[in-house]
């Protein structure tokens, strides 16, 4: 059974670091691509970053150039680091497994996730 097991979550102030973890147990995850999304209190789920098999990434613009997409195939791992936090990141953050596509409009190719873990920035 595939599982995927987020950690690295917390409270910071504006400004700060927090890099999110993503472990893959069940299924050698180099073969598929990885996705974060976040959803925040009222909201819709919507994609943050993914990474492709081969080290293709992508990222939502309100991201770009602060969070960074990575993983580490020998520990079936995969990072957000997340800087320059910003109230407005705050949300529940999941990590996703996709066999094929990895867009960030949509849930719907994402066979697998975690359980989330509460990333919270205040001002």
């Amino acid at each position: 059974q595939v599982q995927l097991v987020e950690s690295g979550g917390g409270s910071v102030q504006a400004g700060e670091s927090l890099r999110l973890s993503c472990a893959a147990a069940g299924y050698t995850y180099s073969s598929v691509c990885m996705a974060w999304f976040r959803q925040a209190p009222g909201k819709e789920r919507e994609g943050v970053a993914c990474i492709y098999t081969g080290g293709r990434t992508y990222y939502a613009d309100s991201v770009k150039g602060r969070f960074t997409i990575s993983q580490d195939n020998a520990k079936n791992t995969v990072y957000l680091q997340m800087n320059s936090l910003k109230p407005e990141d705050t949300a529940m953050y999941y990590c996703a497994a996709a066999p094929l596509t990895c867009p960030l409009y949509s849930t719907g190719p994402y066979k697998y996730w975690g359980q989330g873990t509460q990333v919270t920035v205040s001002s």
